[in-house]
C-alpha cells in the first residue's frame, strides 16, 4: 500500500487535458490552446464555449448555429418553475442545484450516453441555468420570471432577465467577459468533483448537480462576494491604508482575493477583471469602488515575492455590485459561466475513463477486540 500522502490532492495529475493549461508559476491560461488574453479581448462567450465543446474554434456558419441553439433552448418548463416557487427562500446556489436536477426529468436525452447526445445536454443546461438564476430572483423578489430575448445575446439577455431591462453595451460587455473568463480552469475542486461523479458512469445532469454542490463551499466560489464585503467596509480610498494595516495584524482574518491554489504568479484573468471594474466605475459615477481595490492590491504588494497575488475574485465583485447584482448572486453566476468548463471536463472523464477511486491512509487503533453491549 503507497505510504506517500498528498492532502487535498495537491501536486497529483489525475489525467490528462485538451480543453485548458494552466502554468501558475509564469500566470498562463490557455483554452484548447489559445490565449485567456486573445479571447478576452477578440472573442465572446458563445464562441469560447464552442471551441471548449467542440474543440475548435468555429467559422461564421458554425457560430451562428450555435449560437441559435442556445437560444432556442433557453426557456425551463413550466414544471421546473414550478420547482423554483416550491423553494424560493432556499439559497441561490440550492436552487440552481435542485433545477439542474429537475432539469434531467425533462431532458429527452438524459439516458443516452452518448459523446454527441452529451454535447447536446452540454448546450442545453449552457442555456437553461442563466434562465434558471434570473428566474429564481424574479420569484424571490415577489415578481413573475422575464420570458427570454432571442434578439439577445447570452450575457445581456441573462442581464434583461434579471431586471426586465435590456443592459446597457457596457452591462452586456462586463457580463459577457466574466461568463468567457470563468468558462474553464482546469482541475479545480467544482470539475474534479463533476469528474468523480462521471466516472461513476453516472449521467451528465448528475455531475454538474456535484459540480454546484462543491462551487458553494466558500473556499472555492465565494471570493468574490467578500471581496466586495470588505471594499464596501472601508468605505472610502482614504481608509485603505490604516484597514489593510489591521487586517494583517490578525493572522486569523485574511484578505480576501489574493492568492491562489494554483496561481504564483498574477492571475491572468484578474488584468481583464481589473480595467472592467476601472470602466464600469468611471462610467457609473462610482470611482471610489476601483480606487479603493487599486489601493488595497498597491498596499498588498510586499506579498508578491511570496507568489501572493490578487485573482480574478477581486475585482469581479465590484463589477457585480456596479451592475446591481445581489451578493448571493456572486456564486451562481459564477456557475453560469463554468458550466461548458465542468461539462467539457466530464465529457473528457466519459471519453477515457477510468473509476476515480483513491485511497485513505488508516490512521486509528488496529485489532480492538469487540465487548459485548452488557459489558460496556
Amino acid at each position: 500500500m503507497p505510504d506517500a500522502l498528498n492532502k487535498g490532492l495537491r501536486n497529483v495529475v489525475l489525467d490528462t487535458t485538451e480543453s485548458s493549461f494552466i502554468d501558475g508559476e509564469r500566470g498562463i491560461l490557455l483554452y484548447r490552446g489559445y490565449s485567456i488574453h486573445d479571447l478576452a479581448e477578440h472573442s465572446s462567450f458563445e464562441e469560447a464555449t464552442y471551441l471548449l465543446l467542440h474543440g475548435r474554434l468555429p467559422r461564421s456558419d458554425d457560430l451562428a448555429a450555435f449560437d441559435q441553439r442556445l437560444r432556442a433552448n433557453r426557456a425551463l418548463p413550466a414544471e421546473v418553475i414550478e420547482v423554483i416557487r416550491r423553494v424560493q427562500g432556499a439559497h441561490p446556489m440550492d436552487v440552481l442545484r435542485t433545477v439542474v436536477s429537475a432539469l434531467s426529468a425533462f431532458d429527452p436525452e438524459v439516458e443516452d450516453m452518448s459523446r454527441e447526445a452529451n454535447v447536446r445536454k452540454s448546450e442545453r443546461l449552457t442555456a437553461q441555468v442563466a434562465t434558471a438564476v434570473a428566474a429564481h430572483e424574479r420569484i424571490r423578489k415577489g415578481k413573475e420570471p422575464v420570458l427570454a430575448r432571442n434578439d439577445l445575446d447570452h450575457a445581456a439577455n441573462f442581464l434583461y432577465m434579471l431586471t426586465g431591462e435590456v443592459p446597457s453595451e457596457e452591462a452586456r460587455a462586463a457580463m459577457d467577459l466574466y461568463f468567457l473568463l470563468h468558462a474553464e480552469h482546469g482541475a479545480n475542486a467544482s470539475a474534479i468533483g463533476g469528474r468523480v461523479t462521471a466516472s461513476t458512469l453516472s449521467d451528465l445532469h448528475s455531475a454538474v448537480v456535484t459540480a454546484i454542490g462543491t462551487l458553494k463551499g466558500p473556499l472555492h466560489g465565494g471570493a468574490a462576494e467578500s471581496v466586495m464585503k470588505m471594499v464596501l467596509e472601508i468605505g472610502e480610498p482614504s481608509r485603505v491604508q490604516d484597514y489593510v494595516a489591521s487586517r494583517q495584524r490578525d493572522r486569523n482574518n485574511r484578505m480576501m482575493g489574493f492568492g491562489h491554489r494554483v496561481y504564483k504568479a498574477e492571475d491572468p484573468r484578474a488584468r481583464h477583471m481589473r480595467e472592467k471594474s476601472r470602466q464600469l466605475s468611471e462610467r457609473m459615477g462610482q470611482p471610489q469602488w476601483y480606487e479603493i481595490l487599486t489601493g488595497v492590491e498597491k498596499a498588498m504588494e510586499r506579498y508578491q515575492r511570496h507568489g501572493i497575488y490578487v485573482n480574478v475574485d477581486f475585482y469581479a465583485g465590484s463589477v457585480y455590485y456596479l451592475l446591481g447584482i445581489p451578493e448571493d448572486l456572486f456564486v451562481p453566476i459564477f456557475a453560469i459561466g463554468r458550466m461548458p468548463g465542468w461539462c467539457v471536463e466530464i465529457l473528457e472523464q466519459y471519453d477515457n475513463n477510468m473509476l476515480i477511486r483513491p485511497l485513505l491512509k488508516y490512521t486509528g487503533p488496529m485489532d480492538i477486540e469487540y465487548v459485548p453491549m452488557e459489558r460496556r
